[in-house]
Order: C-alpha cells, then sequence, then structure tokens
C-alpha cells in the first residue's frame, strides 16, 4: 500500500468512534510500525486568547477569538502547529506551503504574526502497525489527496462536506449504518 502521508482521512459513518465522527484527518506520518494525522475540523471550546493567557504568550489582535482544535484523542495536552509561516525556523513541510511545527519556540512568533495562517491542534490521531489498513478495508475510512487550502482555510464545519464533495461524493447520500428496517 503507498503511503497515505501526507493525505487526508475521511470519516464514514460506518465508523462508530466518537471521536471521529465527519473527522477529516490530515495524514502526516504513515510507516509500517504505525500512523499519525492530525483531526483538521473538530474545534475545541479554547481561543488563542484563552491559550496565550495561559501560556503568557503574545495573540496577534486578528487572531485572538480563533479557536483551537481537537488534533485527536492521543495525548490531549500535546500541542501541533499546522502553518504556511516560512520564516519559521523550527518546521517540517507536511505539503507544499504547509508547515507543521511541534515546539513553543516556533509557537510564540506564530501567534504574534498576522500573517500566518494558523492551526493549533491539541492532541493527535494514532494508529498502530496495519490498524489503520484494516480500518480503511472495513470501510470506515476513504483516502484522498490533501491540499493546504483546506487545512488552512476552509471553515472547520464544512471540511468533512467539502472534502467528500471534492472526491465526488454526494454527503446527502452517505448514510449511516442502521440497526434494520422499521
Amino acid at each position: 500500500m503507498k503511503s497515505l502521508a501526507p493525505g487526508f482521512l475521511i470519516a464514514t459513518p460506518q465508523l462508530a468512534d466518537s471521536n471521529f465522527h465527519q473527522a477529516v484527518v490530515l495524514m502526516v506520518e504513515h510507516t509500517d510500525s504505525g500512523s499519525m494525522g492530525l483531526v483538521i475540523n473538530r474545534t475545541a471550546p479554547l481561543t488563542f486568547r484563552e491559550l496565550g493567557k495561559s501560556q503568557e504568550l503574545e495573540v496577534a489582535p486578528n487572531r485572538r477569538d480563533d479557536p483551537l482544535f481537537h488534533g485527536g484523542p492521543v495525548e490531549p495536552y500535546r500541542g501541533f502547529v499546522l502553518h504556511d509561516s516560512e520564516a519559521i525556523d523550527e518546521k517540517n513541510e507536511v505539503l507544499p506551503g504547509l508547515f507543521l511545527s511541534v515546539t513553543s519556540d516556533a509557537l510564540n512568533p506564530l501567534l504574534k504574526d498576522p500573517a500566518a495562517n494558523v492551526r493549533f491542534c491539541l492532541g493527535y490521531a494514532g494508529w498502530g502497525a496495519g490498524q489503520i489498513e484494516f480500518e480503511m478495508k472495513q470501510g470506515s475510512w476513504l483516502y484522498t489527496e490533501a491540499n493546504r487550502d483546506t487545512v488552512l482555510h476552509t471553515e472547520p464545519r464544512k471540511v468533512w462536506e467539502t472534502v467528500m464533495k471534492s472526491m465526488g461524493i454526494d454527503p446527502g447520500w452517505v448514510m449511516p449504518p442502521t440497526g434494520g428496517v422499521n
């Protein structure tokens, strides 16, 4: 199987795990030993203003009320920053023009920069060796190519629908499984 990273995993209604209901996961690592990704469309009840206050970080005025994201159920207090800033030294390119940073040294200048597009994820989604391939065979996940604009610019509540439509799938036709006929 080709590497799923970078790419989008899209949860299907067959996936019963509430952590992933209509989730779109940006895969950042996929190897024989396991996989890791960040849910990009589930907002947390925290804002950059609250993060800045608790960590004593300066936050650009245009970003203060933007939400943080639930990146996944694993290590929910660990931060991952997806961004488009070339000015940050500590960064790993996930897609052309989309970077991942994981240190507080990178977070501080990103929060101050009003021009940087930023999604701060708390936690991540992780799978053991062969687990994601098994879940895909069960029909729990769909896969498509990832793109920077969806990650950084699509309104979170519209990401799942937007990605499904980009695959030629009408989200209105995707029905959850039922237990029987009434």
